[in-house]
């Protein structure tokens, strides 16, 4: 089932023990990429069939806190799984409760200034379909497009957001299919530190993701717990194991859910 990526198997034979062994735990999950595959279209970026059944199970019949950490915002998320559960959005600018509480992080004047004049200068340059404002951050998408047009998108765009990052002290990362300028805290490793503080040392914890943006939340949860990368091909990278989307996923998500003393029905 799992590939690894640096560490030995030992290490994912251990985590399984300990996780069925203890009454509580922690699986912290990416959704782009990790969840569901990409699209060019993104609210049409709909889960691997048995994912939504099977996180629904391990939220209702184990005591799993069940995380989403997302570069998109929060509230999109609910409504692609078909579930309510706690979703970090917008690389932890926002935070969704299950019960439906929502806090966002309000932005200095001076860069919600620095966000909207990168926009208006994308959107002069015809790239307004291309733009996505969040809570902190401006993506430029180029999934889909044309090799060539995408390189001349991501000049363009590096071309307005560099200066304007640099002089606000913003960062401008790349992600699988675009690229952003986004305030450099909170960050997904940020998420991982305070969901680690908020629980026990006793509680066995995971992280699943696939893009750049979640290499400093692999690196902060390596001391702590499990890190997976998930990719059909495989990247250089922190997390301790490597496993293949949909049927990889699907089978640690069952392991999961049968360690925790739970059991899927997927007929």
């Amino acid at each position: 089932m799992v590939v690894t990526a640096s560490r030995s198997e030992t290490k994912f034979g251990q985590f399984f023990r300990k996780l069925a062994a203890s009454k509580k735990s922690v699986l912290l999950l990416d959704y782009d990429g990790t969840l569901a595959p990409f699209q060019a279209e993104r609210m049409s970026a709909i889960p691997y069939p048995d994912v939504p059944p099977l996180l629904k199970r391990i939220t209702s019949v184990t005591d799993t806190r069940l995380v989403i950490i997302s570069g998109r915002s929060a509230r999109e998320i609910p409504p692609l799984l078909g579930l309510m559960l706690e979703v970090w959005g917008s690389h932890g600018m926002e935070r969704l409760s299950p019960d439906g509480e929502y806090r966002v992080n309000r932005l200095d004047v001076r860069v919600s200034e620095a966000f909207a004049r990168a926009d208006d200068q994308l959107h002069n340059l015809g790239m307004g379909n291309l733009t996505e404002r969040k809570n902190g951050s401006l993506a430029v998408h180029w999934r889909g497009l044309d090799q060539e047009i995408a390189r001349e998108t991501c000049t363009c765009a590096l071309r307005v957001m560099q200066p304007i990052a640099f002089s606000e002290g913003l960062a401008v990362v790349n992600f699988d299919g675009g690229i952003e300028m986004r305030v450099k805290t909170p960050n997904k490793a940020d998420v991982v530190r305070t969901i680690v503080k908020e629980e026990t040392a006793e509680n066995p914890i995971a992280y699943l993701g696939d893009d750049i943006t979640d290499e400093d939340a692999f690196a902060e949860m390596n001391p702590y717990g499990l890190t997976l990368l998930v990719r059909k091909a495989y990247r250089p990278t922190s997390a301790q194991f490597w496993i293949r989307p949909p049927v990889e996923l699907i089978s640690f998500l069952e392991t999961w859910l049968r360690a925790c003393g739970g059991e899927y029905d997927n007929e």
